[in-house]
């Protein structure tokens, strides 16, 4: 059974690594040799390694194993701003097959990879690729990572919709707290409940520690059967 997933989140802040680094510790308990990826990062910073970013070196910590970083990140970006935006200014073209490729030598060496995508899930990747085409090319199902903050209920059903609408295979969703003073916290997790069609995951609190956080795994699994 395989538990590799692509994570992506109702907005930008929702929380996608906090929630990826969760996956790999609840993997890693069930004895399962996990490892993250990070194909596409915007924000990076210069060290005697070279460039890396921030959201990518947290995944790679978080490892069963350590690959090399530019299998984890194949592409990192140096500003802070949507990846379109940021490879423009580099001048950085790249496509499927590069993102393919380091996907592929990590999943020779893991039983399963945490795929954590970029902003919302209708931000590109590129000037030519989206998300979804990502995903469909890695076969993954996808995690929906909800940022628990006023309006989420709206950007959750959105999101939700936009991934089915792409045909994606969802395997569940995680509600992430991001606003400690959230009013009626407990009611907009009811009402989100009630309303997504896929299970929940798991409950992130603020600031919780993601290597204690409590996942359910079974949808995930299930998911990957084919």
């Amino acid at each position: 059974m395989q538990f590799s997933c692509y994570v992506t989140g109702t907005d930008t802040g929702a929380g996608k690594t906090h929630a990826s680094i969760a996956l790999l510790h609840g993997l890693q308990r069930l004895g399962r040799r996990a490892v993250g990826m990070k194909p596409v990062a915007s924000g990076a910073r210069e060290n005697r390694h070279g460039w890396s970013n921030e959201d990518a070196v947290g995944l790679l910590q978080a490892s069963a194993f350590q690959p090399d970083y530019a299998l984890v990140n194949p592409v990192c970006l140096k500003d802070a701003t949507a990846p379109e935006i940021a490879a423009a200014h580099e001048s950085r073209q790249f496509g499927l097959a590069e993102l393919e490729t380091a996907f592929s030598a990590l999943r020779a060496q893991a039983d399963d990879v945490v795929v954590e995508g970029v902003g919302g899930w209708c931000a590109p990747l590129s000037d030519r690729l989206m998300q979804a085409d990502l995903v469909r090319a890695l076969e993954l199902p996808v995690v929906l990572v909800v940022g628990m903050r006023l309006g989420c209920i709206n950007h959750a059903l959105m999101t939700l919709a936009a991934l089915q609408a792409d045909g994606m295979r969802i395997a569940g969703w995680i509600a992430n707290s991001v606003d400690p003073e959230l009013e009626f916290a407990d009611e907009y997790f009811a009402c989100l409940h009630r309303r997504m069609p896929v299970p929940c995951l798991a409950q992130l609190a603020w600031r919780s520690p993601a290597a204690l956080a409590q996942i359910d795994l079974g949808p995930l699994g299930k998911s990957n059967l084919r």
